[in-house]
């Protein structure tokens, strides 16, 4: 599998185009990975158009700030890189949430969490 590392942008495809997800942070309780994701509205029709608009990422809308994957369900989430941008405060803010209330941890895909197929 691909390595990811926070701050990366990565694809997936579907029937009715691809979408976008972004790596917040990877943390490696006992020795297993926990992929946090946040996942965005947008659908887009190729890789070029998704490309593009992360050119513009604030035009991008958020469809879910925080997901906690664990690492198997992160390998059933197919999806590639298309690059790294910084993070932001505000993007961090769903995994900050997450450590403070002692957040759960799923075994779904990032894709059936986002009730996608």
């Amino acid at each position: 599998m691909e390595s990811f590392a926070p701050g990366d942008d990565l694809i997936f495809q579907l029937e009715s185009g691809f979408g976008l997800l972004r790596v917040i942070a990877v943390d490696n309780a006992e020795g297993s990975p926990v992929w946090h994701l946040m996942a965005y509205e947008e659908l887009f029709p190729d890789v070029e158009s998704a490309e593009n608009a992360l050119a513009e990422p604030a035009s991008l809308h958020v469809r879910r700030a925080h997901m906690a994957l664990t690492g198997r369900a992160f390998e059933r989430t197919p999806a590639a890189r298309l690059g790294n941008r910084r993070l932001s405060d505000d993007e961090r803010v769903g995994y900050q949430n997450w450590i403070d209330n002692d957040g759960e941890v799923s075994d779904r895909s990032a894709l059936l969490m986002l009730g996608l197929r």
